[in-house]
C-alpha cells in the first residue's frame, strides 16, 4: 500500500472487507458505540445480516462488506465525530451498496435488524 494512495494511517476499506472476521468483530465494537447517533441503523444492520448470510451470493456479500468496512474505518472522508455531518459519507456509501443489491436484502434480514434494535444494543451474532 503506497501512502500516497491512501494517506498515512489510512486502512483501505477494500482490504479490510476481505477479512470477514475482522469486519464482524470491528463492526459490533463501533456499532455499539454509535448506534444512538445513527439514523440509518436499521439499514446498516439489515445490510450486515445480509452480508453474513450464507445464502447471499458472493458478489452481494462483497459489495455490502465493502460498505460496512467503510463504516468501521476510524478515518473516512467526513470524520464520524462531527455532529450532524459525521455519518453522511457512511450513509451515502451504504445507500449506494444497498441500491446495488436491494433485491438480496430479504424481509428476514430487515426483521432481524428491527429485532436487534428493539433489544437495545445488539448482541454479536
Amino acid at each position: 500500500m503506497a501512502t500516497s494512495e491512501y494517506g498515512v494511517g489510512f486502512e483501505p476499506a477494500d482490504r479490510l472487507a476481505q477479512d470477514r472476521e475482522s469486519v464482524r468483530r470491528r463492526f459490533w465494537i463501533k456499532f455499539k458505540k454509535v448506534v444512538a447517533r445513527l439514523p440509518f441503523a436499521e439499514d446498516l444492520l439489515a445490510a450486515y445480516y445480509c452480508a453474513f448470510d450464507r445464502q447471499t451470493p458472493r458478489h452481494v456479500q462483497a459489495a455490502l462488506l465493502g460498505a460496512i468496512a467503510y463504516f468501521i474505518l476510524p478515518f473516512d472522508f467526513i470524520p464520524d465525530m462531527l455532529p450532524v455531518l459525521g455519518f453522511t459519507d457512511d450513509a451515502a456509501v451504504l445507500a449506494t451498496a444497498i441500491r446495488m443489491v436491494a433485491s438480496h436484502i430479504t424481509p428476514e434480514h430487515r426483521e432481524a435488524a428491527r429485532a436487534a434494535l428493539k433489544r437495545g444494543v445488539p448482541a454479536e451474532e
